[in-house]
C-alpha cells in the first residue's frame, strides 16, 4: 500500500491511501492545534482496532452478539526507555459465552496482523528521491495482462488489448494514470477510481463483472471526459489559452451579438432556439463561456452534426455545459461503440426521470429470466446475505427502452437505492444495473441511503430529480414499491453489431420524434463521442442559462483574484455586485469563480458571506461587517484559529461600533482570553494595516494557486494533441 502525505497548515498532515483520507495533528502543549490525533495516536489506536476486528469477524461467523463485549488497551511503558512498550490489550466477555467461544475469541485476537508486524520487527528504510516526473505506466503495473484475448457482449475489441491502447494513448498525451482504489463488494462486481497523477481533480470510476472490465470502464470514461472537455467545464483556463489561437477545438467558432444582443442567424437552429429560446429571453450574453471569459472574442460555438440531414449546427459551449452537464458522452473501441453507450445513458436517465418523477411501479423480472443470468444471481445472493433485499425490475417501459432497474432496500434505516442501466442487449442492461448499484460502495456506504417517501412533492422536485442524475441518492415514491405494476414484463432483447445497436436506438428517438446532433472527436487518438437531443437529454431546464448560468464568474473573477489590490472604489463595486447577486453566503468562492484553489487553505474554504465581511471591515463599514462576522463565528466549519479570530474581531467589532467603548479598555483581557497572536491580526484588520486577514494575494495569472496550474497544465497537454491533429 502507497500512503502519500500532504503538509497542511501548521503541524496538521493529510495521509492519503486508496479512495481514504486521515488528519493527523499534535496537541496545543507540542505546538499543534490539537484538531486531531496525532500519528503516533493512530499508530496506538491500530492495534486495539486490529484486534477488535478480529474479535468481530469470529462472533458475526457464529451468531455472537457483540453488544456486551469491550475490546480496551492499555500501554505499560518503561520509565527508562519510553520507546519500550507493552501493548495491554484486554476484552471483557459475557458470562453467557462458553468457554470454547472464549478460547477461540481469544485465539482470534492473537491473529491481529498490527501485533504480527510489530513482533516481527519491521524494518524502516527513508530513502531521498529526485523527482523527475512519472515515467512509468501506473496502470499497468496494477494490471495483470495475459494473452488472453476478453471479448465482452458490447464491446468491439477485448479487455487487454482496450487497456493497453487506451493507456499508451494517455502516457502519449503526457498523462500518468494511476489507480486510487478498487472495490469488489460481492462477486462478478467491481468498480475502480483513477486519477491524473500529476492533477489528482482528473479522475473517473470505471465499473464491470470483472477488474478489467471495471478498468477499461474508468479508461474509456476518461478518454470521454478528456475529448468532450468535460472535466474543465466549470473552470476559468487561463489568459494564455483565452487569448490563444482557440480554447476549446480548432474547429470552433465565434459568434458575436446581433441588434439588441440577439442570437446571430448561423449560431443554433430552430430546434436549439424552440428548445431554449425562453420565449426570446435568451440573449448572447448569457452564453459567453465561464472558461475563457473573454467577451470581446464573442460566444464560442462548436460543430455537432444535425442527423436528420447531416448539417453541421453549432451549438455554444455554455449552452452545453449549463444544461447538458456530462449526459450523453462516451467513449469506445470504434465510433458506433461510444455512441451507443452515449445513446444507452441519454435513455437510462430519461427513463429513470419518467418513472420516478410520475411516481411509476415497474414489472420485476421473472426468476426463470434471471436464471439465464447466473453470476448475476450470484452478485444479487450476496447482496441479500448481506441483509439487502434487492428488487430487479423491467424498466422498459412495455419494451420501448433499453433499461433495466435493480433497487437495494437497507431494513436498517429503511433507506433504499434504486440503481438504472441501459444497452440494447438485456443481459449488459442488467449487468451495467447491478455494477452502477454498488460502484465505488461499501456496504456500510448503504446506512446512508433515504427512506421512500408518499410526498409527491418531494419526489417530483427539480432538485430531487438532478440528485438521482448526480449519484442516485434523491428519495423515490412508495408507489414504487406497489405490488401492481404499471406495465407488464416485455422479455426484450436486440442483438448485432454496434452498428446495428446504433440504428436501433436511434430508431426509437425517430419514433419519438427527437432531432440528434451528434459530435465525434478522434483528436486525442481515440473515439468518443457526445449525443444532444434537445428537449430529451438535457439535465437541467433552460431557465438555468437565464437565472443561475456558470458564467456568472465572469462578474466577479478577477475582482476577487486581484482582491488585494482593488482600490475602495473597486472593492465597494465588488461587495454591491456580491449583495445584489442573491447568491448564497455559503456558496464557496472556488465554486464561484471556478478555481481550483487547495481546499485545505483559507482560499479554498473562502465563502461568499466571509469575503463580504473582510472587504467590509477592509472599507471599515464596521456595522455591514457585525452581522456576517457574527455569523462566522456560530456557523462557520473554519480551522479553531480561523474562528478564534472572528470570535475576537466580532467584540471588537461590538466596541468599535458603540461610541462609549474604548478598545484600550479591553484589549488587555482580550488578549488573554484569545492570544496576542489573534489580536493582532483582529487589530490591525479593522485598522486597515492587514488587508483580508489570512487571503494570499493572487492574481488573474493564478500566481501561488499551484492546484489550478497544474489542472490548466493538464489542459495544454489536450491542447497541443488538437492542434496536430488538425495541422497534420
Amino acid at each position: 500500500m502507497q500512503v502519500n502525505v500532504r503538509f497542511l497548515e501548521n503541524l496538521r498532515l493529510e495521509a492519503s491511501f486508496d479512495d481514504f483520507k486521515v488528519i493527523s495533528d499534535q496537541p496545543i502543549r507540542y505546538k499543534g492545534d490539537g484538531t486531531a490525533p496525532s500519528p503516533f495516536d493512530y499508530f496506538l489506536a491500530s492495534s486495539a482496532l486490529c484486534a477488535a476486528y478480529f474479535v468481530k469477524v469470529y462472533c458475526v461467523a457464529r451468531d455472537i452478539p457483540t453488544d456486551d463485549i469491550k475490546v480496551s488497551q492499555n500501554n505499560i511503558v518503561d520509565p527508562e526507555n519510553r520507546y519500550n512498550q507493552i501493548f495491554n490489550i484486554e476484552i471483557e466477555l459475557p458470562a453467557s459465552i462458553s468457554d470454547h467461544d472464549r478460547e477461540g475469541i481469544l485465539k482470534a485476537m492473537d491473529r491481529c496482523t498490527v501485533k504480527r508486524v510489530i513482533q516481527n520487527n519491521p524494518g524502516f528504510k527513508i530513502n531521498p528521491k529526485d523527482v523527475l516526473g512519472k515515467d512509468s505506466n501506473l496502470v499497468l503495473e496494477h494490471v495483470g495482462l495475459t494473452e488472453t484475448k476478453t471479448m465482452i457482449i458490447g464491446k468491439d475489441s477485448s479487455l487487454e488489448d482496450t487497456i493497453v491502447k487506451l493507456t499508451g494513448l494517455l502516457e502519449s498525451l503526457g498523462i500518468k494514470i494511476e489507480i486510487a482504489s478498487w472495490r469488489n463488494p460481492v462477486p462478478h462486481v467491481w468498480s475502480v477510481h483513477i486519477r491524473d497523477a500529476d492533477s489528482p481533480m482528473c479522475f473517473t470510476n470505471g465499473k464491470g463483472a470483472t477488474k478489467n472490465a471495471a478498468l477499461c470502464s474508468a479508461l474509456g470514461e476518461y478518454l470521454e471526459r478528456i475529448s468532450t472537455n468535460y472535466f474543465y467545464s466549470d473552470y476559468f483556463l487561463g489568459k494564455e489559452i483565452a487569448e490563444g489561437d482557440f480554447v476549446h477545438y480548432p474547429n470552433e467558432k465565434w459568434f458575436k451579438a446581433g441588434p439588441k444582443d440577439s442570437i446571430p442567424k448561423d449560431l443554433m437552429d430552430e430546434n436549439f432556439l424552440r428548445a431554449y429560446g425562453n420565449d426570446g429571453e435568451l440573449k448572447l450574453s448569457h452564453l459567453y463561456d465561464t472558461n475563457s471569459g473573454n467577451k470581446e472574442r464573442g460566444v464560442c460555438a462548436i460543430p455537432f452534426v444535425r442527423q436528420s440531414d447531416k448539417k453541421t449546427v453549432y451549438v455554444p459551449v455554455n449552452l452545453i455545459a449549463n444544461l447538458y452537464v456530462s449526459n450523453g458522452m462516451s467513449a469506445g473501441n470504434t465510433v458506433h461503440e461510444a455512441r451507443v453507450q452515449a445513446l444507452s445513458e441519454i435513455f437510462e436517465r430519461a427513463v429513470k426521470n419518467e418513472i420516478i418523477s410520475n411516481e411509476l411501479c415497474l414489472p420485476d423480472v421473472p426468476k426463470e429470466v434471471l436464471a439465464r443470468y447466473p453470476k448475476i444471481i450470484e452478485g444479487i445472493q450476496k447482496l441479500e446475505e448481506q441483509g439487502f433485499p434487492v428488487l430487479v425490475k423491467d424498466a422498459s417501459l412495455g419494451g420501448r427502452f433499453p433499461v433495466m432497474n435493480v433497487t437495494l432496500m437497507n431494513p436498517r434505516n429503511g433507506g433504499v437505492f434504486a440503481s438504472f442501466g441501459a444497452h440494447p442487449n438485456f443481459e449488459v442492461a442488467l449487468e451495467r444495473t447491478l455494477t452502477e448499484l454498488l460502484q465505488g460502495r461499501s456496504f456500510e456506504g448503504m446506512n446512508d441511503l433515504i427512506p421512500p417517501t408518499f410526498n409527491e412533492f418531494a419526489v417530483r422536485e427539480s432538485n430531487n430529480i438532478v440528485d438521482h442524475f448526480i449519484d442516485s441518492t434523491g428519495v423515490i415514491s412508495w408507489k414504487f414499491f406497489s405490488e401492481k405494476s404499471d406495465y407488464e414484463f416485455a422479455d426484450w432483447n436486440f442483438s448485432g453489431t454496434t452498428e446495428q445497436e446504433f440504428n436501433y436506438l436511434m430508431g426509437i428517438l425517430k419514433e419519438m420524434e427527437k432531432e440528434v446532433y451528434i459530435a465525434d472527436y478522434e483528436e486525442l487518438g481515440g473515439k468518443a463521442t457526445r449525443i444532444l437531443v434537445p428537449g430529451y437529454s438535457e439535465i437541467y431546464s433552460s431557465e438555468e442559462l437565464i437565472w443561475d448560468n456558470h458564467n456568472k464568474a465572469l462578474d466577479f473573477r478577477e475582482d476577487i483574484l486581484n482582491l488585494h489590490s482593488l482600490d475602495n472604489k473597486a472593492l465597494k463595486n465588488l461587495v454591491k455586485k456580491l449583495e445584489e447577486s442573491e447568491i448564497d453566503n455559503y456558496t464557496t468562492i472556488p465554486e464561484l469563480i471556478g478555481i481550483a484553489f487547495d481546499e485545505n487553505s483559507i482560499w479554498g474554504q473562502l465563502t461568499i458571506g466571509e469575503l463580504k465581511a473582510l472587504s467590509y471591515v477592509s472599507l471599515k463599514k464596521f456595522e455591514e461587517a457585525k452581522d456576517l462576522v457574527e455569523n462566522l463565528t456560530t456557523f462557520s466549519n473554519s480551522l479553531p484559529d480561523r474562528k478564534k479570530f472572528y470570535q475576537a474581531l466580532n467584540v471588537v467589532l461590538d466596541i468599535e461600533i458603540n461610541e462609549e467603548l474604548e478598545l484600550a479598555d479591553y484589549l488587555p483581557n482580550l488578549t488573554r482570553m484569545y492570544g496576542e497572536k489573534v489580536m493582532e491580526a483582529v487589530t490591525k484588520s479593522v485598522s486597515g494595516e492587514i488587508k483580508f486577514f489570512g487571503l494570499q494575494p493572487t492574481n488573474t495569472s493564478l500566481e501561488g494557486i499551484d492546484k489550478h496550474i497544474k489542472f490548466v497544465e493538464s489542459y495544454q497537454k489536450l491542447q497541443k494533441a488538437k492542434r496536430s491533429f488538425h495541422n497534420a
